[in-house]
């Protein structure tokens, strides 16, 4: 298995370098990938900010690559229900954040929006530290 770092998996969502395209596709073919959670992470920011993908085209794409054979990631459930609550509004950190806590009663935050989004989401309740 080989652990792929955030450019690798943004030159196979976007294809913005016909080289570097064709290595990561060879490397998706030939071999088990694994994703950090980390670089999921930091894919949804690069996406949103330097290629001005939407949430939804960027939850889109995250579902394709998670749902290749031979991709994994390090806790599959806590990627697909950040994703899940990315799509219902909340920013993808914030939904990673949450989905993580998800063993915890509470996720104490200074964010009033994400408190506000996060209502009812889960049965980890965000709120005011």
């Amino acid at each position: 298995m080989i652990a792929v770092d955030t450019n690798v998996v943004v030159r196979l969502l976007t294809r913005d370098d016909e080289q570097q395209f064709q290595k990561t596709l060879t490397l998706f073919a030939t071999h088990q990938i694994f994703i950090p959670e980390t670089v999921l992470l930091e894919t949804e920011w690069v996406l949103r900010y330097a290629y001005q993908f939407k949430p939804d085209a960027i939850c889109d794409a995250l579902t394709k690559l998670l749902g290749l054979a031979k991709v994994k990631t390090g806790r599959p459930a806590i990627a697909a229900q950040a994703i899940a609550l990315a799509r219902q509004g909340l920013d993808f950190a914030d939904a990673l954040h949450l989905a993580s806590s998800q063993e915890c009663a509470r996720l104490a935050t200074f964010d009033a929006a994400f408190i506000k989004r996060a209502k009812g989401l889960t049965s980890c309740t965000v709120g005011k530290v």
